[in-house]
């Protein structure tokens, strides 16, 4: 096995528990919690993407990685704009 896709697939499972304790922080009672954790998921499964683009050569997975990058903090800035008034 090449130590480049051992590599990657080690990243893999630890991207799984960082999506994992994000999900954690997103279920907090506080908002701004939940923002941050749901900007953290994002973060997390769009890195998954990318890598399994690499891995398993699948196109669109680009693709939905880059708009997960784009419209997280979009979508962050339109809500705390929502809950400011």
């Amino acid at each position: 096995m090449n130590l480049l896709l051992l590599s990657q697939y080690i990243l893999l499972g630890s991207l799984a528990v960082f999506a994992i304790a994000t999900i954690r922080i997103a279920t907090r009672k506080t908002i701004a919690m939940g923002l941050v954790g749901l900007s953290g998921l994002s973060i997390a499964v769009a890195t998954i993407l990318i890598l399994v683009q690499n891995i398993y050569n699948i196109g669109f997975c680009r693709d939905i990685a880059f708009a997960l990058v784009i419209l997280g903090p979009v979508g962050t800035i339109a809500f705390s704009k929502v809950l400011r008034g």
